[in-house]
């Protein structure tokens, strides 16, 4: 796995193989976000519109953005509200506005509760449209707008006195008429231009005649993220963690898998692979104790990078794989044939392999089994054996365990003349005559002179 691309198939064996372990983390996942939901309690959000009539541009229209938001407004709200304890540097993190289409300003406002998320959004428009009218001037100098007032009073007046000028001169077609009533007609046309100009320049007439369009709506639910979120989002978050966990701890696995690997690590030559049948079981550890217990109960005390063994042909055909290692030993050892069976101390398929291996060579060589340890290996002192024999299965030892078993053959006496992988495969129950089933385990029993290494002569 160390090398190989992440496929959905690995993903799939560690939902399938960790189901138990992966489904407590979800629910630890969902219990820390309900956590957190409870820490941080629920707010919601009301929203107020304010209509800005007249022609706006875009950067005219984020300015008045800015303006919602700003510390004045703001500030001022805090104060309309009085709400204890909260001024308006905190008011300031739960308002906000956005230039809406057709001149709207969205107002929006946060709090703890309904009722006070919409009181909150209509303060904030209110205190936003007072504040734009009064730096525009309009409706807030009382003074300027009496003036401004008395002077279109002037220019109506000033009008109809022109008109009554111009009724009142020579209707002849005197030359000096004719210039009376021309010089009237253009004094009332700049009056009517300066008044037309008067009113356009006049900021309260068109961009500060904003109006609130009506109250807040009262929020019915959580504004994001609600409880429910929060405890869906822990939920999936603690399962994507523990699937990754899975993946960079099988990343980073140094396990050998191959025959060469094995074979370069243990500096020997591969003699082939034997055949297992699979048991169910065969590999869980049988520890006891709490740690064990609960082990078992998550589905850890079992490999999940393990890929599901294959299914093999018949019991003659493995048989036939012991037969050929056999034969190949014999090849490599000159008579007589004795050589010491090496299996690491917890690999019980190999163990199984090792035993099926003394059954098939009915003493041709004759080998003498011994579990090692891997952390302090320990291989008894040679005897009358001609070497070692390493049974192993691949995938469940790093090449510094391998290279210590190695050094602790040398150091025994023993070369090592080879290696076996041992690996697990699914059979299908064989018919005898009779009609009865018989699992290949009902073969001979190997009559393998077993014994666990722990240091000096065996």
């Amino acid at each position: 796995m160390s090398e190989d691309t992440i496929r959905l198939v690995t993903i799939g064996r560690i939902l399938r193989r960790r189901w138990r372990l992966l489904a407590v983390l979800t629910v630890v996942g969902a219990l820390v976000g309900y956590g957190t939901s409870v820490l941080f309690p629920p707010r919601y959000t009301a929203s107020a519109s304010v209509l800005l009539p007249g022609q706006w541009e875009e950067r005219e229209l984020l300015t008045q953005v800015d303006i919602a938001t700003s510390s004045t407004v703001v500030d001022r709200t805090a104060a309309e509200l009085g709400w204890k304890g909260v001024g308006g540097d905190e008011l300031r993190d739960r308002v906000s506005a956005e230039a809406a289409d057709g001149n709207i300003i969205k107002i929006s406002g946060t709090a703890d509760t309904p009722e006070r998320a919409q009181r909150l959004s209509d303060q904030v428009a209110r205190q936003f449209v007072t504040f734009v009218a009064r730096i525009a001037g309009g409706g807030t100098d009382s003074e300027a707008a009496t003036g401004l007032e008395a002077l279109r009073q002037k220019v109506e007046e000033t009008n109809r006195r022109i008109t009554d000028l111009a009724n009142a001169a020579d209707p002849g077609q005197t030359v000096e008429s004719v210039q009376t009533r021309t010089a009237l007609e253009k004094l009332r046309t700049s009056l009517e231009e300066a008044m037309t100009k008067l009113n356009e320049a006049d900021p309260a007439t068109d961009k500060a005649g904003m109006v609130v369009m009506g109250p807040a709506a009262r929020p019915t639910g959580e504004a994001p993220p609600t409880r429910m979120q929060l405890i869906v989002a822990g939920a999936l978050l603690f399962l994507l963690l523990a699937v990754i966990g899975h993946l960079v701890a099988a990343r980073v696995n140094r396990r050998l898998r191959t025959e060469p690997e094995i074979a370069a690590a243990l500096g020997s030559a591969s003699l082939g692979t034997v055949d297992v049948p699979d048991e169910r079981g065969a590999h869980r550890p049988q520890g006891r104790g709490r740690r064990a217990w609960i082990g078992r109960l998550l589905g850890v005390d079992t490999r999940w990078d393990i890929p599901t063994p294959q299914r093999s042909g018949d019991e003659a055909g493995m048989r036939i794989r012991y037969r050929r290692v056999c034969a190949r030993l014999r090849d490599r050892l000159p008579a007589p044939r004795r050589l010491l069976v090496v299996v690491p101390d917890g690999d019980e398929t190999a163990l199984r392999a090792a035993g099926q291996l003394v059954a098939e060579a009915q003493g041709d060589p004759a080998l003498r089994v011994v579990e090692v340890s891997v952390d302090r290996p320990m291989v008894p002192d040679r005897d009358t054996e001609s070497g070692a024999l390493v049974v192993l299965s691949a995938g469940n030892w790093t090449a510094e365990e391998l290279a210590g078993i190695a050094e602790a053959c040398a150091d025994g006496g023993h070369e090592v003349v080879g290696v076996v992988v041992a690996g697990t495969v699914r059979t299908r129950p064989t018919r005898s005559a009779d009609g009865a089933s018989h699992s290949p385990d009902d073969a001979t029993p190997a009559l393998a002179v077993h014994g666990r290494a722990t240091g000096g002569s065996a």
